[in-house]
């Protein structure tokens, strides 16, 4: 028992012994050391509740008004915006109700989410602690520092639609901006459609100077020379450079990964595929021109985005026209060369591509696709065929047509010889080879590393 109910209670005695008299009220203050101010108060309280012990309760201390709290009407409005947007959190939700009520004065973001709290609308997370980096992580590609520099895409993962059909959602985010620039619902992952809509956003925004994506088909294959897929090597030809995050590292494309878990909190699956597309159309515009980013100061990726000065289509590019000195085969329609009278299978993924065929070390001849080395034919042992290039394991890779640019298996991939390197060697023995010549010893060794340095895997 309190102080405070034993000081009542022994004055309900006093005064039932009294008989309604006078109590001594100033020696009870002074055996429960209180002053009589306080005294007479909690008697008062205690009278006018018809001499219930429950008044003598602890009450709050809160003011009964207090000037600087937000009005109702306000709140009421702060829930109505909570209501539209429920996965938006307190400074989304100021953002976007400074935008579209510019001359109202709105709360902070941390008494938006005091009275999202209080109207039972959200809930408190504990946090994770995360782990402290024994070393700094730094990024295998270069930083993003503009518009049109990057631009992702990748397939989220599948899911099932009411209709139990399986959706592959493809998306197109530009990297700097966050601007998605697609968000379509195909039934299979397939290079097809994938060039169609990299065509359709190319068209609309213009083209990026580079694209990134993961390993997997149909941006990239594994079983192809330096993993070149179809629609890889149609971005190549655009001018466009390549790049793809290492195996199991899916924090290398972070941007779009992140977006994939927003976009699966907000879209539901559909029953059908129209239905789903519509879904992800009205997502896009919220997107992209309503919802705040935290990343971009609260501003809409709509707002910060502007359109490529590529303009597309343009003219494929072809690095062999101007080069006199190359010898450069036409590969057909199944991805076969000739070469010494035999057919040689490069590539599906290489049809109707113009690929330049450089001496090398000995009696190999490496094959070129612009500045990539996509393998090496032996003449000594042509049953051996194509030896293509293939990528290293756990290995990141960044491609251009133009030009040989820095990546994670330089072994890999050979330089191509300058032109003063090709005059030495030449073009009458490589002529000769080619031909079949056999009195030929062979070109002569151009300036490239060690033939054991290519990967025969």
């Amino acid at each position: 028992m309190s102080e405070r109910l034993k000081f009542i209670v022994e004055w309900e005695r006093r005064w039932n012994a009294a008989q309604g008299g006078r109590v001594d009220v100033a020696e009870l203050c002074r055996m429960y050391g209180v002053s009589r101010q306080t005294g007479y108060v909690w008697i008062k309280r205690f009278q006018n509740a018809g001499h219930d012990l429950r008044s003598m309760e602890e009450r709050s201390r809160r003011p009964l008004t207090n000037p600087r709290a937000v009005a109702l009407e306000m709140q009421d409005l702060v829930v109505q915006a909570r209501k539209a947007h429920p996965k938006w959190g307190p400074r989304p939700l100021r953002r976007w109700l400074a935008n579209k009520f510019p001359r109202e004065s709105f709360p902070s973001a941390s008494a938006i989410a005091l009275i999202l709290r209080r109207r039972g609308m959200s809930h408190p997370h504990k946090r994770r602690k995360r782990p402290v980096a024994s070393a700094v992580v730094t990024s295998p590609f270069p930083e993003c520092t503009s518009v049109n520099q990057t631009w992702c895409m990748d397939f989220k993962g599948w899911f099932r639609m009411n209709t139990d059909e399986k959706c592959y959602p493809f998306t197109l985010l530009d990297a700097f901006s966050r601007m998605l620039l697609r968000c379509e619902a195909l039934r299979e992952p397939d290079g097809d459609h994938v060039r169609s809509i990299l065509d359709s956003a190319f068209h609309e925004y213009g083209l990026p100077q580079t694209i990134r994506s993961d390993g997997g088909p149909p941006f990239f294959s594994s079983q192809s020379p330096a993993s070149l897929s179809a629609v890889s090597v149609w971005l190549l030809r655009l001018g466009l450079t390549i790049e793809c995050i290492a195996p199991g590292k899916p924090q290398q494309n972070g941007r779009l990964e992140r977006f994939h878990r927003t976009l699966k909190h907000c879209v539901a699956p559909a029953t059908d595929f129209p239905a789903q597309q519509r879904a992800f159309d009205v997502f896009r515009a919220e997107y992209n021109h309503e919802r705040p980013h935290a990343a971009l100061s609260l501003e809409t990726p709509g707002s910060v985005y502007r359109a490529s000065p590529r303009k597309y289509p343009r003219p494929l590019l072809s690095p062999y026209h101007n080069d006199p000195s190359a010898h450069v085969e036409t590969v057909n329609q199944r991805g076969m060369i000739a070469w010494r009278k035999r057919r040689i299978f490069i590539g599906e993924a290489f049809a109707f591509e113009h690929l330049a065929l450089w001496p090398s070390q000995g009696h190999r001849w490496e094959i070129y696709l612009g500045a990539i080395c996509l393998g090496f034919l032996d003449e000594q042992r042509p049953d051996l065929g194509f030896v293509p290039v293939r990528r290293p394991r756990k290995t990141t890779l960044r491609l251009n047509l133009e030009e040989d640019l820095p990546w994670h298996y330089e072994k890999q991939i050979l330089p191509r010889a300058s032109s003063s390197a090709r005059a030495a060697n030449g073009s009458a023995d490589a002529h000769s080879a080619l031909s079949g010549d056999s009195s030929a010893d062979g070109p002569a060794p151009r300036n490239a590393p060690e033939p054991q340095t290519v990967c025969a895997d």
